[in-house]
Parts: C-alpha cells; structure tokens; sequence
C-alpha cells in the first residue's frame, strides 16, 4: 500500500471512528439546538433539499418534517437511529417524501425493536399506514438477510399519534424528559392543517413557524423565545420568474408562481413576527426560490434590518443554531461545510 493510500486510510479511520462515537453531537451537549437538514422546498436547489429539521434537547432527538433533507443527516455525522419522534407540519409532498428513507435509516442505525413516532394532525395516520405497507417488502428482506436479532422487525416500522387541529391556544402534545413541545395552527390554506411547533426545554424556547402565510398565531407562540425558524418567500424574485414565463407564454409557469405567494411569507413579514414577538434570532427556512448567487440572498433579506432588531440568518442544508441552557447565548454552524 502506498503511502497517499495509507494517508486517506487514517483519515478514512478517524471520520468513521467519530460517527460511530457520535462525535458530532458533542457540541451540542447543554445547548437547546437546531439542525436544518432540508432547508428548501419543492424547487430543486443545489444548497436545499425538502424540508426537514432536528431538535435537540439533552439526549432527546426529535425531527420536523420528513423531506428530502433527511438523507443529509448521515452525511453530517448524525445517526438516524437516535431519532424517535417525527413531528409533521402538512401533508404537502416536500415533507414527507422521505419517510420511507427516514424509517429504514433509523432501523439500521439502531437495531431498535419499537417504531418510530408520527405525530401530526388527523390524516397522518393514512400517510403512515402506506409508507408502512410501501417499505413491507424492504423489510423482509433486510430481516432475512441480517436476521432479526440486528433488524428487529417492529424497529422498521412508524406508528402514528394524530391529534385534532388545535385552537390558538396550542396543545401540549409531548412531554418528555424536562421537554415540552406544543402545536398550534397555521394559515396555509388552502392547505388544512397545517401547523407549527414550539420547542421548550429547561428554560428556553424555539419555534417552528410551519409553512404559512403570515400569521398572528406564530407571533403569539414565538413571544419570548429564543429562536424563531421561519419560512420565507422572496415576492420579488418570485414575480421575476412569473414575468420571465409570462413571456415565454409559459402558462402553467405563471399560474403556481402566482398561486404561491399567498399561502407563503415574505422575509420583511417574518422579520415583523420576530420583532413583535422580541425573539433575538431568526432563521429563514423553507427558502422559496432558489438563491444560487450570493448576490440574490442579500436581496431575498432587503428591508429585514429596516423591521427587526435581532440576529438573522438564512438557513441551508446543514445550517444549526444553538442556544446554550446555562447562559441562553446564541452559536449558530454548519455541519456540510
């Protein structure tokens, strides 16, 4: 063996040693954080896959969405086994589509025997009751291949926990381990339900803004927290590519970019709910369009500073923001770069 291949060996050894050892979530220990494995939406882009997000919370992993970020949790040296609990926002396809993905990785990461929770609104318990009838075949060849001692066969499965659509008053719908996390509604319509979700543990707080347009609800949840993640449309680079089909007599084009801008919310919108609610820091997810330039992010966030008085972040696949228990300071990474 030569010496470049003896080299890349070690350096081979170490990154595999590191995610064995969990390495990585090291730097979130006593922290309340925030991993964004999915930062886009339905639009490919190179920088952000479908939606999905982690919460960490002490030894607690739990997931957002189920897009198709979860396949960049691997690759920044997170197991998928140490997720139990999913928590979905809508049905849209952009998150949920890797479900299926997310149940398979989970249960060879971990060789658990239990499934892996649903929590979403009433429907959800058809959407996993078909991923679990999609992937039956998948588990019974990898059972027979492995054997069921390291692929026990429940631990390929999802189980659902539906709740009714909550009132703005939210509803509590875990509690764990100094961990509470609350729905509450969201306007997305014509989209329904559709929720977000807030974060609480040992005194401090972030929320999920879910898809939606701009809504007072959010603001009520996300008052005093530490972190709001919320999604965000660029309305002027959106009616730049409605303008640009409209002249290529691109029909279809013109209908959905026109369709989308109002079930969605603008960064200066965002930016509004943030300060109202006087959250230090906000975090742009679910970024519609793509933004392949830099000089289209700075003008996706135009009029931000003008509105909010916080920190402010774009997100990407792999963008995390932590908040630390003891002193509440704010870190913000990113674990792909």
């Amino acid at each position: 063996m030569c010496f470049q291949d003896q080299f890349v060996n070690k350096i081979m050894t170490k990154r595999i040693s590191d995610r064995l050892n969990n390495v990585v979530m090291e730097q979130f220990n006593d922290t309340l954080s925030v991993v964004i494995c999915g930062a886009g939406s339905p639009l490919p882009d190179p920088q952000r896959s479908g939606s999905c997000a982690l919460v960490i919370a002490g030894d607690q992993v739990m997931m957002i969405d189920a897009g198709s970020g979860v396949s960049q949790i691997s690759a920044m040296g997170i197991p998928l086994g140490l997720v139990d609990h999913v928590f979905l926002t809508h049905f849209h396809s952009d998150h949920i589509n890797s479900m299926g993905e997310l149940m398979t990785q989970r249960w060879a990461n971990s060789g658990k025997g239990f499934p892996i929770a649903i929590h979403g609104p009433v429907g959800t318990e058809d959407i996993v009751t078909g991923f679990n009838m999609a992937y039956g075949p998948d588990r019974s060849y990898r059972e027979a291949h492995h054997t069921a001692t390291v692929m026990p066969p429940s631990g390929g499965l999802a189980k659902a926990y539906p709740f009714t659509l909550p009132s703005t008053e939210g509803l509590v719908v875990l509690e764990k381990d100094g961990l509470k996390v609350t729905v509450f509604p969201v306007d997305h319509s014509p989209v329904d339900p559709a929720v977000g979700y807030k974060f609480e543990y040992q005194g401090r707080s972030l929320v999920f803004s879910g898809d939606t347009a701009k809504s007072p609800v959010v603001q009520k949840f996300a008052k005093g927290s530490d972190v709001l993640i919320h999604e965000a449309l660029s309305r002027p680079i959106v009616e730049l590519i409605t303008s640009v089909a409209t002249g290529l007599n691109r029909v279809r084009v013109t209908k959905i970019t026109e369709d989308i801008l109002d079930y969605h919310t603008s960064p200066v919108e965002a930016a509004e709910v943030a300060q109202a609610a006087k959250v230090p820091f906000l975090l742009f997810s679910h970024i519609v369009p793509q933004l392949p330039i830099d000089n289209l992010q700075r003008r996706f966030v135009e009029g931000v500073e003008e509105v909010y008085s916080g920190e402010f972040s774009i997100a990407q696949d792999g963008s995390f923001v932590s908040i630390g228990l003891d002193n509440g300071r704010i870190h913000q990474g990113e674990l792909l770069n």
